[in-house]
């Protein structure tokens, strides 16, 4: 492949996960020279069966599925919490969403008003009725089934473009004791197409969305990367940026990149976007310091990789004395938002409902899975048996699992942040980033308070619980956010409301690092939504 850089660009975009693949096409489908700078490869549709049987069998590591890790990849943690990066992020055309479960939902009107509405944090600068037309559109771009059967979403204007999926076996278990105590349960939005949509099949079910989707039902950013270059954007894979130089102006010249022959190219553009993640966004701008910013690109206000925040999982599970036919279909077809907004809320049931609680407490979402227990081919593979015994030991540990899982927001935290660091280096010689990460109160008190609810849900439905995931041994979701949040005050932000940078004028982020408050719903479809409306300011610029 050529990868000299082209002579004449408007935009140039790091990144080709989500975020920069949809602001690559929208500009491109406008007419703009795009060119899309990936540090990964790109990866061979026709690999993702051979993909799906490295994630399967037991000899092959979690990050050898998308070939993560080794120097390229280099990281630290130096935080409380140990932070397995490798495993929350893929490098390559497509990103994350190559392993992302799937899930979009719109962010709750609440999401955007946490200081208003619970006095901790801080408000977004925009609300949700400014994101709801680029909701709208992310949800048709990127194939999303679902159902306006969520009491607690925020307000929509038109239907799902796919239908939902509908309820799993052990979702109609939980349904009853769910009604008994006064939980509602509802439908998850999938950008996972339920029929076929966008030149893509339906799900045929292979049931291994998170680590790869070998149909390709289940959406995946090439998809907008390739659309894109059918648009006219170039896209150059194995080009990881190494800075971003400005000029006497104060402006960004040029993006320098490396190539796996050892070269090192410039590509000058009139408009830049970074797209590259809530971890390596911040990275390339402190590596980006110069004399004129000496602190780091775009960080007048020190603020370059603070606030990084995470989702926390919790869950509980056990066995039921009888059949719950897990891992038949997706991850999660059913899930409750009724504690989101009011996670203290009690509920009114006929067995006596759920308690309230007067703890102060940040947004839950609770999960229905649809993966309890093992895998009988996981089983099998691992297994020094053979035969009739084999028969009895896969019959005897499967089929009567059940549990249930979550979602929990933590709190923005200045300590919480990406660094630099420059004690160990990657294969370009360029400092690491290091993650300083732990938990708060108020998270680990909403934690329990999922706990319980999920607890009561599983006892009344006559589980013997045998494993939960609370506060002591909770772990991220992968959700990387906060790292450049957004703002109209230069001194508290990174970027404006248009998801520029203060410090630079043509210098935008697309990426949930702009977040200023996490939620507890995943974030790609927000992602998806930003993308598209800082696409339409650069438009606008250009």
């Amino acid at each position: 492949m050529d990868r000299r850089p082209s002579e004449r660009v408007d935009v140039c975009v790091v990144g080709a996960g989500p975020a920069g693949a949809l602001a690559a096409h929208r500009l491109a489908e406008r007419g703009h020279e795009v060119v899309v700078l990936e540090a990964g490869p790109r990866f061979d549709f026709e690999s993702r069966l051979d993909r799906m049987e490295r994630a399967i069998r037991p000899a092959h590591s979690d990050t050898s599925v998308w070939d993560m890790g080794g120097e390229r990849d280099a990281y630290a943690s130096s935080g409380e919490e140990f932070y397995p990066l490798n495993s929350a992020r893929v490098k390559g055309i497509g990103g994350s969403t190559l392993h992302w479960q799937g899930m979009v939902m719109r962010h709750h009107e609440a999401d955007f008003e946490r200081r208003t509405r619970d006095g901790v944090a801080a408000d977004w600068p925009i609300g949700y009725d400014d994101l709801k037309p680029y909701y709208a559109t992310a949800e048709t771009e990127l194939g999303v089934a679902g159902a306006s059967d969520n009491p607690f979403a925020p307000p929509r204007d038109e239907p799902h473009p796919l239908p939902a999926f509908e309820p799993s076996y052990s979702d109609s278990l939980f349904a009853e004791a769910c009604e008994r105590l006064g939980v509602v349960m509802h439908s998850v939005p999938n950008a996972r197409n339920s029929e076929g949509y966008d030149d893509r099949s339906a799900c045929v079910g292979y049931g291994t969305c998170k680590p790869v989707c070998p149909s390709g039902a289940k959406y995946s950013a090439d998809v907008h990367v390739r659309k894109a270059e059918d648009a006219g954007a170039r896209v150059i894979d194995r080009a990881p940026v190494q800075e971003l130089e400005t000029d006497d102006s104060g402006r960004v010249a040029a993006a320098r990149y490396a190539t796996p022959d050892g070269e090192t190219h410039r590509q000058t553009a009139r408009e830049f976007v970074v797209a590259c993640g809530g971890v390596e966004i911040p990275r390339l701008l402190l590596m980006s310091r110069s004399a004129d910013h000496p602190d780091g690109l775009a960080n007048s206000s020190g603020l370059v990789g603070r606030y990084f925040t995470e989702h926390l999982f919790c869950g509980a599970g056990g066995l039921l004395d009888e059949r719950t036919r897990q891992n038949h279909v997706g991850f999660i077809t059913s899930e409750c938002h009724q504690f989101y907004d009011e996670p203290g809320r009690a509920t009114e049931g006929t067995e006596g409902g759920i308690p309230a609680s007067d703890a102060d407490l940040g947004p839950m979402k609770l999960e229905f899975l649809n993966y309890a227990g093992p895998s009988p081919v996981e089983m099998a593979l691992g297994a020094e048996e053979f035969g009739d015994d084999l028969l009895d030991t896969l019959q005897g540990a499967y089929g009567n699992n059940i549990a249930m899982g979550g979602l929990v927001g933590q709190l923005p935290r200045k300590e919480n942040r990406i660094t630099l660091d420059t004690s160990r280096t990657d294969d370009h010689g360029n400092p690491v980033p290091d993650i300083t990460w732990s938990l708060d109160a108020r998270t680990e008190r909403t934690i329990r308070r999922a706990n319980e609810i999920q607890h009561a849900i599983l006892e009344e439905l006559g589980v013997d619980i045998g494993w939960t995931v609370g506060p002591e041994n909770t772990g991220p979701a992968f959700h990387h956010m906060g790292t450049t949040r957004m703002g109209t005050d230069p001194a508290e932000s990174v970027v404006n409301p248009q998801l520029r940078t203060h410090d630079v004028p043509n210098l935008s982020v697309a990426s949930s690092s702009v977040f200023v408050t996490p939620g507890a719903l995943n974030p790609t479809l927000t992602i998806a939504a930003l993308s598209l409306k800082c696409a339409d300011h650069v438009d606008e610029r250009l």
